[in-house]
């Protein structure tokens, strides 16, 4: 599109080349000569379709996660990653922070971090797989000492 940006009559027609069906059937519900620039083509795509946008969250909403009473290492490090690629920038030093405080002040994990601190993102993720790993090996453990009557 960016070829024809200078042809407006042209870039009305190759706009709905793009559209999902959803969006496809509000193009083709357009009254005929409602609209009469591309400009406002895009303006009233922008309107119908403003609710779809992600909105990205703030760091704040990392401070906000913990880990659950009875959750699992891999749950909560799902859920945190979940929220930390809904944050735009970069704020690594920020998730390796706020990734430890949703710890329980008890768990392995929230110690070493304290006693070792990572220094950037890939230590932090390695050291979550390795705690993942002890968890998931304490957990198979705990199914074979179960005696089934």
């Amino acid at each position: 599109m960016a070829i024809y940006s200078k042809n407006e009559a042209l870039m009305c027609k190759i706009f709905p080349s793009n559209l999902e069906p959803i969006a496809m059937r509000w193009f083709d519900g357009l009254r005929v000569e409602s609209i009469n620039s591309f400009h406002e083509l895009t303006q009233a795509f922008d309107s119908r379709f403003v609710t779809c946008r992600r909105v990205p969250k703030s760091v704040a909403s990392l401070l906000s996660l913990h880990m659950q009473e009875g959750e699992n290492l891999k749950t909560y490090s799902n859920r945190y990653w979940e929220m930390f690629n809904e944050v735009e920038g970069d704020f690594d030093e920020v998730a390796i922070n706020t990734f430890k405080l949703g710890l329980s002040s008890e768990h392995g994990l929230r110690k070493s971090l304290t006693g070792k601190p990572v220094t950037n993102m890939r230590q932090l993720m390695d050291r979550i797989d390795k705690y993942k790993r002890v968890e998931e090996d304490q957990q198979q453990r705990k199914g074979k000492d179960k005696v089934v009557p």
